[in-house]
């Protein structure tokens, strides 16, 4: 397993999930629920910034490895996985919104390791759509969980129509994965 600072960072994504839920755990006579909110979408916010800079920086000083590529998703999905988790919890998103961002990450994530283990992982790479879904979750996530007006924006409300529009980008995406792997799947359904 490769030891870089890219690849600390993506771990240090991994042991900042467990610290941003862990706040929603704490009494409210410990912490109240604004400093609460405040402290885990920052919590967020840094985990997110952590996956634009590791990826960056692996590249920029040539330190990708095949391990990387691996876990860099995984912490994504856990982290967005966790959060959509405690959002519903707080009722601050539907169940529907968040059955659909999990399922198709769980969906995506299956069909990439079966398109890999075919030989066929370029029909299925990184498309302009997933990265616009990446980046409409990792700005609604804080705003719905930070819920709280900040200089008179309803945070709350942007958040909302964010996690909207991830959602109808989450199905589109999985549309595009899904009929870009279809001549694979016939193919093999087939044998």
């Amino acid at each position: 397993m490769p030891t870089n600072f890219p690849m600390m960072l993506t771990w240090l994504r991994i042991v900042m999930i467990p610290l941003f839920v862990a706040f929603y755990y704490v009494p409210e006579s410990w912490l109240s629920v604004p400093v609460r909110d405040t402290a885990a979408a920052v919590v967020f916010i840094v985990a997110a910034l952590t996956d634009w800079f590791d990826g960056w920086l692996a590249r920029r000083w040539n330190q990708t490895s095949s391990f990387g590529a691996f876990l860099d998703p995984v912490a994504d999905k856990l982290m967005v996985s966790a959060a959509l988790l405690v959002l519903l919890d707080l009722q601050r998103v539907d169940v529907f919104i968040a059955l659909i961002i999990i399922g198709r990450e769980i969906t995506i994530s299956a069909l990439r390791e079966w398109m890999a283990k075919i030989g066929a992982s370029g029909s299925v790479a990184v498309h302009w759509l997933g990265k616009f879904k990446t980046a409409a979750q990792m700005v609604a996530i804080p705003c719905l969980l930070f819920w709280q007006p900040l200089y008179g924006v309803p945070l709350h409300w942007v958040g909302q129509v964010l996690i909207i529009v991830a959602a109808i980008l989450t199905v589109w995406s999985m549309f595009y994965y899904l009929r870009r792997a279809w001549p694979q799947i016939r193919a093999k359904s087939g044998e």
